[in-house]
């Protein structure tokens, strides 16, 4: 079973850090403190919405539709991930 990544300790709230990769392939083991991508760190919710903004090329029009959501709700959640994404850029 394949799980996401987790980045936050579930014992006492710090960062985690990936040290290991594992080929299920050919069984190659790489460690290592390995830097993860900040997009990956977004939960899920803000994940699915950059992708459908991607998807749709920014435009807003289309984000609502593919979403079934108001325009304003479209800006907060595009405001909710840049700050995110700023959050992280400082961490």
């Amino acid at each position: 079973m394949d799980y996401k990544v987790p980045h936050q300790c579930p014992i006492c709230k710090h960062e985690m850090h990936v040290t290991k990769l594992f080929c299920t392939h050919c069984f190659t083991t790489l460690e290592g403190e390995f830097h993860t991508c900040k997009f990956c760190k977004l939960p899920d919710d803000q994940l699915l919405f950059v992708e459908t903004f991607l998807k749709c090329r920014g435009n807003i029009k289309e984000v609502e539709k593919e979403l079934g959501i108001s325009y304003p709700t479209v800006r907060s959640r595009l405001d909710s991930v840049i700050q995110s994404l700023s959050n992280e850029r400082k961490e």
